[in-house]
């Protein structure tokens, strides 16, 4: 009794889903593809930054 009730509650819940179309899904996988190689690029400046500041102080020519 309790498997059918809830196999029935998944069924009405799943009807209620909206599902993005495929436009969509393309956009926003551009959206967080472009997003990461924006914060790969900013991070791998700052880490290059930044390890030229270290090295200028431990190198003493601060």
């Amino acid at each position: 009794m309790q498997v059918q009730k809830f196999v029935r509650e998944v069924r009405t819940e799943l009807a209620n889903v909206v599902w993005p179309t495929h436009k969509e899904t393309l956009i926003t996988t551009a959206l967080v593809c472009g997003l990461a190689m924006v914060s790969a690029i900013f991070f791998f400046a700052a880490d290059q930054i930044i390890g030229v500041g270290v090295r200028l102080v431990f190198d003493g020519r601060l």
